[in-house]
């Protein structure tokens, strides 16, 4: 009786199979997803459906939840007000763009960034400990306001004493608020600095909260990525920096100290950035009252522009956006480029567009480095991105591997002229996933200091030698090739 019903159960699979399948497919045919992301996806339903099932209801489909895309769609006509209050206060920022970069502007506007403003200081920081002093020196001289997101802050150190000024501001009157990603903070919620900060007056929202019963409705690995600080709506900071000390993160991952970058910011752009993080705490917290409230305080004063000030563009993006905006930023920077791209990411797994710009940028002649860490915090993704190399290789691009901790500097910049910063990775995930910010700065001074810090980067890193490539085993090759087929998922 047990072999029959093992017998039947068997036949009832093969019967199964192909129907599931076939659904799916029609299912994947239907909501026209990318050819890459389809084609991963119908491979892996194929061969272990039961699983592939499983992920793709937990994380194949894009949805952001059903409340959450209501709050979006409240919040979005007065994000488009304060957009248009810039274009209104600013309207020869484009024209001081040089020409090759102004359709650049123009495409991040119009999939979703703010418009480029002019009149900005932008100081750039590379030393983690001294980013950290500088930040903790502009919360103390704050006067009214100070807001803080971050996809990770990792209580010990530094990170403590940030905390520790962030409380001494509110209890002297600042209005402090910190928006941290859930999942990324998730050491950060566990402990005792919430119920510490609060308790100093200081407000605390999670971002991208994981609501079991609503999974159904919105997949989990959604994540708030961006790094930003707005004081006074005067000075800001973004950049790749997490709120971590350096020396207190991962320090069994094996990888080394990671190694960031991020800018200061004084001027229009700084209330830019301020407006993005006001649409993310009016998300978050559930307060779209006070998003609109914000726009009555900014239509009512402005930034101080500097002279001869620089231009610059903030660009948030994520999977409520109509567009995947900065994949199509970052092609049309690549393709537009005349002498030369630098680049550097921790995470390299790009989709199939960005992969031939590279490709074909290398073809014309065009110097394009790429500059990656030697060794990342994610097995999988590692294999997916070496498996990239050889066709790059080939096509002339220059990969360098950092040796000197985890790189983990998000910039690009084209001609040294132009420069893109942020928290951005050149993987699917930043591009279609995870909420972002990028700096679009359109300065030859900035990008000659950004050029230089890369230069440095390039000073502790060695190129991929294609005799190794071409020498190595089997099962290295193997493993490649296994996870560029998942690279769409990544």
């Amino acid at each position: 009786m047990v072999w029959a019903f093992i017998f039947d159960s068997h036949w009832l699979y093969l019967l199964m199979h192909p129907v599931v399948v076939i659904l799916f497919t029609l299912r994947i045919i239907w909501i026209r997803r990318p050819p890459g992301v389809a084609l991963a996806w119908i491979l892996i339903v194929t061969i272990v459906p039961v699983i592939g099932l499983i992920a793709y209801f937990m994380i194949g489909e894009r949805p952001i939840g059903r409340d959450r895309k209501k709050r979006i769609e409240r919040a979005t006509p007065v994000y488009q007000r304060m957009t248009a209050l810039l274009d209104e206060r600013y309207p020869n920022a484009k024209t001081q763009i040089a020409a090759p970069f102004q359709s650049m502007a123009r495409l991040a506007e119009h999939h979703g960034g703010m418009p480029p403003v002019q009149g900005n200081r932008i100081t750039l920081h590379s030393d983690t400990e001294q980013t950290l002093h500088a930040l903790m020196h502009d919360i103390d001289q704050a006067h009214q306001r100070c807001d803080l997101e971050f996809y990770i802050w990792n209580p010990g150190g530094t990170a403590d004493e940030v905390a520790e000024v962030l409380m001494r501001a509110a209890q002297r009157g600042v209005f402090c608020r910190v928006l941290l990603d859930e999942l990324g903070s998730a050491a950060f919620w566990k402990s005792h600095w919430p119920g510490r900060m609060r308790h100093a007056g200081v407000h605390l929202v999670k971002a991208c909260a994981i609501h079991p019963l609503e999974l159904q409705f919105g997949r989990a690995d959604l994540r708030l990525h961006r790094k930003i600080v707005a004081i006074d709506q005067q000075i800001a900071w973004t950049g790749s920096m997490n709120m971590v000390d350096p020396a207190f993160f991962k320090q069994n991952a094996g990888v080394g100290e990671w190694i960031d970058a991020m800018v200061r910011v004084e001027g229009p752009v700084a209330e830019a950035l301020t407006i993005v993080f006001e649409g993310d705490w009016a998300v978050e917290s559930n307060n779209i009252p006070g998003f609109s409230a914000y726009l009555d305080t900014i239509q009512k004063s402005s930034p101080a522009a500097y002279p001869a000030g620089i231009v610059a563009q903030a660009v948030p993006s994520g999977p409520s956006y109509k567009w995947t905006n900065m994949s199509h930023v970052l092609l049309s920077a690549i393709l537009d480029a005349k002498n030369e791209v630098v680049m550097t990411t921790p995470y390299f797994v790009p989709d199939d567009a960005l992969f031939q710009g590279l490709q074909t940028a290398a073809a014309r002649g065009v110097n394009v480095t790429l500059i990656v860490p030697q060794r990342i915090d994610s097995l999988l993704v590692r294999y997916a991105s070496r498996s990239y190399m050889d066709d790059l290789i080939s096509a002339g691009v220059r990969i360098q591997q950092f040796s000197g901790g985890l790189l983990h500097t998000k910039s690009l910049v084209v001609d040294r002229a132009f420069s893109l910063f942020g928290s951005v990775n050149l993987d699917m995930r930043s591009l279609r996933l995870n909420y972002e910010i990028t700096l679009m700065v359109y300065d030859n001074e900035f990008s000659a200091q950004l050029r230089a810090l890369q230069d440095q980067y390039l000073a502790k890193s060695l190129p991929i030698d294609p005799l190794i490539r071409a020498n190595r085993s089997l099962r290295e090759r193997l493993a490649e090739n296994a996870a560029q087929l998942v690279s769409p998922l990544l």
